[in-house]
């Protein structure tokens, strides 16, 4: 028997539980008179009959959970929106340089001494006072000493690369291309310019200079520059804190599947996914299908964002809607039009505070990851969007009738080769992918161009995403 709203053409074997369940509700709702809306504690609150009252947090909840899934587009959209006016009202905090690495810029890098401070040796050889050839004197200058002594024309001295240029210096002769004669005298061995190899002072910036703008990812090369400028701490946009809450009775943390039991994949795969996108990632719980714990954990969580993982959809263990109705909460997101990972929602739970709720499944977990967590971390830690970009397709890649489906995809050349394995509840082939392929309604034939996502270790690294 075909579950109550489950549109013509889809089969209720291709969908995972949560997704019946999940449209098992749609066509409950889409059922409901319209005179229901005016029914229960909003109608109490004259909605709909021209009184301006405000409806109660229970009624907002409920009036927000009855609007139909959002097409996947507009759900990063909203994740990335909704998530601007927290960020504006974060302060940047102070980090020292070796903390700093992966933040985001929140003022810009300006130089606080001229780069180099003085000039410079670019190459060992011999600081040159006039034509040659020179006298050389004993004494040489090394980097990190100050002052060396005037040169006189026709003088020379040894000098190593980065120490300072002595003052009347005309060039800075390579070591491979001088010779000295039997009396000690250096010839050079081709045309030496006035200034060849010498980085004067100011070359790369002078103090004040705007080195980096605001909202820049400090990367390696930026702690370099920045050390190099005089930094020792940076003004940098706050990681976001993000709790983790896992759900259900039947995970286990060790050993094998048995009697019923399966793993928690999502409790060891989310932590470091989220770093990646910015995060911090203060505490995982597993909470198990207990109302009560997740409210607790709801009402005492400190973090900008908390993942909750399973009890999306409308089972009889589902307690993410019930217990955000009952916090008031205002779901902005209830249901997206993507597969996997249609029953993801997103929530505000106060003013401060957003809740992300990934369906059970795995592979459905990181669509929803994807679609409303990725977007709103990263406008969080005032990350740049990533560009969009689109590869043809090596193979067809099956579609859903009516949603947008996220596909594991490796990249190969100039083409993106769909990866089987690609069902609501696996994640063998996600753990090969470099990125997915977002599918429109209906599928994509062969060599059609699909835009891609881009799984964050498939360009960095693993040691350069998760460190």
């Amino acid at each position: 028997m075909t579950a109550p709203g489950i549109r013509d053409g889809q089969d209720a074997e291709d969908l995972d539980v949560e997704e019946v369940l999940a449209l098992v509700k749609d066509g409950n709702r889409s059922a409901r008179p319209a005179a229901d809306a005016t029914s229960g504690p909003a109608a109490a609150h004259g909605h709909g009959h021209g009184s301006h009252a405000t409806p109660t947090p229970e009624a907002r909840h409920r009036k927000t959970s009855v609007t139909p899934p959002t097409p996947w587009v507009d759900a990063r959209t909203r994740a990335t929106r909704t998530a601007r006016s927290l960020a504006a009202r974060r302060s940047p905090v102070s980090v020292t340089l070796e903390d700093a690495l992966g933040l985001v810029l929140a003022a810009p890098l300006t130089a606080l001494t001229d780069l180099p401070s003085f000039d410079t040796s670019a190459m060992d050889g011999w600081a040159v006072a006039g034509p040659g050839p020179w006298a050389v004197r004993d004494e040489g200058v090394l980097a990190g000493q100050d002052g060396p002594a005037r040169l006189s024309d026709g003088e020379a001295v040894r000098i190593a690369t980065g120490a300072r240029i002595p003052p009347d210096t005309t060039a800075v002769l390579r070591s491979e291309h001088g010779r000295t004669d039997e009396k000690g005298r250096l010839h050079p061995g081709r045309d030496l310019p006035h200034g060849q190899d010498i980085r004067p002072r100011g070359q790369e910036c002078r103090s004040g200079d705007q080195l980096l703008p605001a909202g820049a990812v400090v990367t390696p090369a930026v702690l370099g520059l920045a050390a190099a400028a005089g930094y020792d701490t940076l003004a940098a946009v706050p990681r976001p804190r993000v709790e983790v809450l896992v759900l259900g009775d039947e995970l286990l943390t060790e050993g094998r599947p048995h009697d019923g039991l399966i793993r928690d994949a999502l409790g060891p795969m989310l932590p470091p996914w989220l770093r990646a996108m910015g995060a911090e990632v203060v505490a995982l719980h597993r909470l198990g299908d207990d109302a009560e714990a997740l409210h607790r954990a709801l009402t005492t969580s400190t973090a900008d964002l908390i993942v909750t993982t399973g009890g999306t959809a409308a089972g009889p263990v589902d307690h993410v809607h019930p217990t955000l109705g009952r916090l008031g909460a205002e779901l902005l997101v209830d249901g997206v039009e993507v597969r996997p990972g249609h029953p993801m929602l997103l929530a505000r739970i106060t003013e401060d505070q957003y809740l992300v709720g990934l369906p059970g499944n795995p592979l459905a977990a990181v669509s929803g990851l994807l679609t409303l967590a990725e977007p709103l971390l990263r406008t969080l830690a005032g990350r740049p969007a990533p560009e969009p970009y689109t590869l043809p397709l090596r193979e067809a890649a099956h579609g859903h009738p009516h949603d947008t489906r996220l596909v594991p995809v490796v990249l190969r050349g100039d083409h993106a080769v769909p990866l089987h394995y690609n069902g609501p509840a696996m994640l063998r082939g996600i753990a090969a992918a470099d990125a997915l392929a977002v599918v429109p309604p209906g599928g994509a034939r062969a060599g059609q161009e699909a835009e891609l996502l881009d799984l964050p270790w498939a360009a960095a690294g693993i040691d350069a995403c998760f460190t």
